[in-house]
Formats: structure tokens, sequence, C-alpha cells
């Protein structure tokens, strides 16, 4: 696939265009009109650019009035099937593209061919940060980035400091760069995608939480995929937090290019060594931010103040608490942040108890390693999966929880692939099909919510816990998760 463009000599986008200069008679193309475009045509036409905004759907309920709002402003729209085919004529000084545009799209395509430079709205964001402005602390992975990302922001905003969770989690980061309002931290969730349009961004923290296949429709490859991640990285000034556990993102900070006196700080459900933080009986060790670190550790909190004391959720706990303290907090904000923290819904969220069974709604695990981490937090299961795989593969994480498994019910469209593994590997776990496809979301939730009920027992669990994205059937991963919810609340209810 081909990578974003470096800025052309022949278009009038300097390199070091940022929110000082004179944006003036700069023609931009912004791809997509989602939460990243409508904040970049927004920072973009304040700016005074020509800004014309691409995409092949129509705005729709609040995404019409600030499309409504940009075109009194001078903002121009294309919209409609087959607009986003080519450049126009004119080509524009600057494409800035939503995460969600992959490279070879015809567009993104065309830039590259005729020299127009392509950034990603990280990239502009960057771009128009204040100098004197926020720090960014920048985390990716492959799951629990968005638990992560604001657990950082409970422990900043602990140690009284005003700090704000943005990108690929609530506002996007451009709007929080052109916001007013004085900052302290922007604790930034980073997807892939984003990263893969990157070019300058050099962040005062950074952190890899894991790597595993995902979204390889969309990059190629692993190898691809990981590079992407890697990029958060470069430049990083104060800390390169990673996985002790995954060595995949000790090797991408290895092969960073990082500002001098950056630290590779490593976390581990283990007894940390020096440089890293971990656990020590239970407690969440500090050995990277104290100055005896060689010989000694802080404390910052115990197992149990975490909301969810689950394997991946302590290590959600120790990558943000070395983020933050990598900014200085003191230890005593990491416990008062953590023990304040409550995951958002769709997260490992219990939302029924009945006759000795849990109905646990873990739809935001959208890809196999996520869907493992929720399977290896409960004893026993009935595994609701399935939907679009893109690209990933199951044999491993059948070969690791088959023992957890009392009952697979399949949804979805590669439901085929994740059957075919559980043939493999675990032929003794009954597989049974919920929904058709041709039902409605909600009939097809509750095909499964009866199917599972059949086979659970006191103790277990009935896990929604997909391992594949949602909209081959839901509109998201979170109207998938209302619709379990509503469908065992139903269930229940009748009995």
């Amino acid at each position: 696939m081909s990578g974003p463009q470096e800025d052309g000599d022949q278009h009038r986008v300097p390199g070091r265009l940022g929110r000082d200069d004179s944006w003036e008679g700069v023609a931009v193309t912004v791809a997509g009109f989602g939460t990243s475009g409508a904040g970049a045509a927004d920072a973009l036409q304040h700016l005074g650019a020509d800004v014309v905004v691409v995409d092949e759907r129509e705005p729709q309920g609040p995404a019409a009035e600030r499309a409504e709002l940009l075109e009194s402003l001078g903002v121009r729209f294309r919209v409609g099937p087959g607009v986003a085919s080519d450049l126009p004529t004119e080509a524009p000084d600057l494409v800035v593209t939503s995460p969600g545009w992959r490279p070879d799209a015809p567009l993104l395509r065309a830039a590259g061919t005729r020299g127009v430079p392509v950034w990603g709205d990280v990239e502009l964001a960057w771009r128009l940060r204040q100098p004197d402005g926020p720090a960014w602390l920048g985390l990716t992975g492959t799951n629990g980035k968005t638990t992560t990302v604001q657990m950082t922001t409970a422990i900043l905003q602990a140690a009284g400091l005003r700090a704000a969770s943005v990108g690929n989690v609530g506002r996007s980061v451009v709007e929080a760069v052109m916001d007013p309002e004085p900052m302290d931290v922007l604790v930034v969730e980073l997807s892939s995608f984003q990263l893969h349009w990157t070019r300058s961004t050099a962040l005062e923290s950074a952190a890899v939480l894991n790597l595993a296949d995902d979204h390889l429709d969309w990059h190629g490859s692993f190898a691809a995929y990981a590079e992407a991640k890697g990029r958060i990285y470069s430049g990083v000034e104060r800390a390169c937090v990673y996985n002790v556990q995954d060595p995949a993102t000790e090797r991408l900070v290895r092969a960073a290019d990082v500002a001098e006196g950056a630290r590779a700080i490593g976390f581990t459900l283990g007894v940390p060594e020096a440089g890293m933080v971990g656990v020590v009986d239970d407690v969440l060790a500090d050995r990277a931010f104290v100055a005896e670190r060689r010989t000694s550790a802080a404390p910052l909190a115990e197992v149990g103040d975490l909301d969810d004391d689950s394997p991946h959720q302590v290590a959600n706990a120790l990558a943000a608490a070395a983020m933050a303290r990598s900014h200085g907090v003191p230890t005593g904000a990491v416990r008062e942040g953590l023990q304040g923290f409550r995951a958002g819904p769709h997260r490992r969220e219990v939302v029924a108890e009945a006759d000795g069974v849990r109905w646990i709604d873990d739809s935001k695990a959208t890809n196999p390693h996520a869907a493992l981490a929720s399977l290896r937090g409960v004893q026993h299961a009935v595994w609701i999966a399935g939907g679009l795989a893109k690209g990933a593969t199951f044999d491993d994480l059948v070969v690791a929880a088959r023992d957890r498994l009392r009952a697979v019910v399949l949804i979805g469209a590669d439901a085929p692939l994740i059957r075919a593994a559980l043939a493999r590997h675990a032929p003794e776990v009954p597989v049974l099909d919920g929904g058709s496809g041709e039902d409605g979301p909600m009939q097809i939730m509750a095909a499964a919510v009866r199917t599972a009920e059949r086979h659970a027992r006191e103790g277990d669990a009935v896990l929604l816990a997909p391992g594949c994205a949602s909209m081959d059937q839901f509109r998201d991963y979170a109207a998938r998760g209302d619709a379990f919810a509503a469908a065992v609340r139903a269930h229940l209810h009748q009995d």
C-alpha cells in the first residue's frame, strides 16, 4: 500500500506551516466528515484556508447541522456516491484524511500520484499546536487503549492537572489543540490508522500496550500494522512505555529514533526490574521513577483498588501509572486516580446475574486478542462470538481458551472462521448458531441469548466478547452491546 506523501515543493504547503502562519489561498481537501474530518474542516476554515470536504455519504443528524454551519462560513462540500474517486482537475495543495480512509482509496492514491501531501488529523493537530501548549501523552495498542487513556487522565486529574482524553476517544485532537481553554496535558488515544499518516509528531511520552493481529485488511500485513503502531515512539522526549510480556512492543522501542535522554520503561504483571513498573504481592510498584530504583520500589496502589482486577486491567493500570509518572505526578495521585476510575460501557460490564450465571457485555472486544483477554477473566463461559474478523484468525485464541469454553454461540459474517478454528483445536466444545443473518439486530441477539442460556451452568459466565467488528449486523460495537443487554434483561424478565 502507498504511504503518506511528504510535503511536495510544487505545492504551497511548506513543511512548517502551522497555527501562526497564513493559510490564505491554501486549498485543502478534507477526506471524510466524521468526528476528525469535521474538526479539521472547522479549524482550517478558521485559519483562512480554502476548504472542500469530500465524502461519499451525506451528513446525517448533528453532522448535517455542523455541515450547514460550515457551509455558511465558506466551506464547500462534495458529497454522494463516486465523488471521492479522484481529485478535482485543479489539485489542492493539501489533503487531510480521516482515519478510516484506506491508503489505497482512489482520492488518496490520486494525491500521491500528483505529488499532493497527505496529512492525517493527528499530523494536522501537531502542526497546529501552540509551542507553549499542553504536553501530549500518546497511547496505542491492539487492545485497552481507551481504558488506559482514561485511567491516565484520571491520575493526572487527581494530581490537580488540567488533563483531557482526546483523539480516538472523546474530542478530535484538532479540536482539542484549537480550544482556547488552557490545558496542562492531552492524553491522546491513537489508532494504527491515525499513526499511519503521522510524520512530524514527537510526544512527551508514548506507550504501545500490546500487539496482535488486527486491521490486517486495512494495513495489508502484520508488519505494516506494527510499523504504524511504532510511529508513536518517534521523537519521544521522556518515556517510551512498553509491555514486558509482549516483546514486539519492546522491539518497536529499540527501533525508534527518540530524543536524547528518553527512557524505555517496561510494565509487567510480574515483579519489576529496575526501570519498570510491576506487581509485588498485589501492590503496583514503581522501580522506574524513583531515585533508588536499583535497590527499592515505591508503592503506587493495590490491585484491590481497581474496579476490575482481571490481568489485562491490571496491565492497563500499570501502563497508565507509568505514563502519568513520566509526567511527574506523585505516587499518591496514582492511587487516588485508579481508585475512582470506572471503565466505560461495553467493557466487561456485568449486565445481569441470575441463577448463579453472570451475563457480561464485552462488545468492545473487537479482535481475537481482546476476546482472549476477556475469556481469561472468567473460569468457564458460554462465549458469544462473531462478526467481521478484519483479516484476523482464531486458532491461537481457541488453543489458549478451550478449557474455559462451556459452549460457543456464533453470530455474524465470519462465524465460519471461528467454527473452523474450534473444529481444529476444540472439537469437544459445543458450537451453536445464533440469530440468522436475515434477522434484525435485536432478533439476532435474542436468539443468541436464548441459546446461550440453555448451555450455561451455575458459576458460568455468558460472555459477549465477539472478537470481531460489528458492522455486518449492528451499527457499531455499542449498539451490539446494547442489544445484548436488552436481550438478556428481556429473557430473564420473561423467566
